[in-house]
């Protein structure tokens, strides 16, 4: 008898109000019964307390993943096939893993590695959309990100400020905490601070928000999850 396998799911929680998670990413986290969550170094499963926020996890297996924090290619890729052997384990149990990633399952997210790895080998995988940080935080300023349908768009992390800022139409900037007075340099020298926003840690309990950088106080460093809009 051919053994059931179990689904690899990617579930976006939204970037931190609970409120934000859809009703589909709910019901995945309420169906399966292996969760899995990056853990940072500290311990910490910020995608997990996101979903605790709206969700009963009482009962569920949690699977906290281990990332490396690095740029070296070779590094990256063994600690994703080690993330990868993790979750296949309950996958050949067949027991669906529901893997919590903040902000939209396809924008920056980790699950995609892993996603690879385990389609390559044969598992179903699916992903469940969800509500990116760029726009929870121009809901939470209270503006659009584009002025207009001939407008574009950029999404870059903020150690790319540099490539992009020159380009056409509005511009977000996500992840850029630890780039924060490169950034800040790059628009000033541009003119563009006017015209620019930031929030950090959108949804949080931490969350700040800055409806413009010129003539802001800011710190000289703010936190990973910290967007910059860019208007036209």
């Amino acid at each position: 008898m051919e053994r059931k396998l179990g689904t690899f799911y990617g579930v976006s929680v939204g970037p931190g109000d609970p409120e934000l998670m859809t009703l589909k990413a709910l019901r995945c986290i309420r169906q399966c019964p292996v969760l899995a969550a990056p853990r940072t170094a500290e311990g910490r499963m910020l995608a997990l307390e996101i979903a605790e926020g709206t969700a009963d996890l009482a009962g569920k297996t949690i699977l906290p993943l281990q990332f490396a924090m690095s740029r070296d290619p070779a590094v990256l890729r063994a600690s994703h096939e080690a993330a990868a052997a993790e979750v296949r384990a309950y996958l050949d149990a067949g027991c669906d893993v529901a893997m919590l990633n903040l902000g939209d399952v396809s924008v920056y997210a980790t699950y995609g590695y892993l996603e690879d790895i385990l389609k390559a080998e044969g598992y179903s995988t699916q992903r469940i959309a969800g509500v990116p940080s760029f726009c929870a935080a121009a809901a939470r300023l209270g503006q659009s990100l584009t002025g207009g349908m001939e407008q574009p768009l950029t999404i870059a992390p903020g150690c790319h400020a540099e490539e992009i800022l020159d380009g056409p139409g509005a511009k977000v900037l996500m992840k850029t905490g630890r780039q924060l007075p490169e950034t800040l340099s790059a628009l000033e020298k541009r003119g563009l601070l006017a015209r620019s926003a930031m929030v950090c840690s959108c949804g949080l309990p931490n969350e700040r928000v800055y409806p413009m950088l010129e003539g802001a106080v800011l710190p000289p460093q703010t936190d990973y999850f910290t967007t910059i809009l860019v208007k036209e």
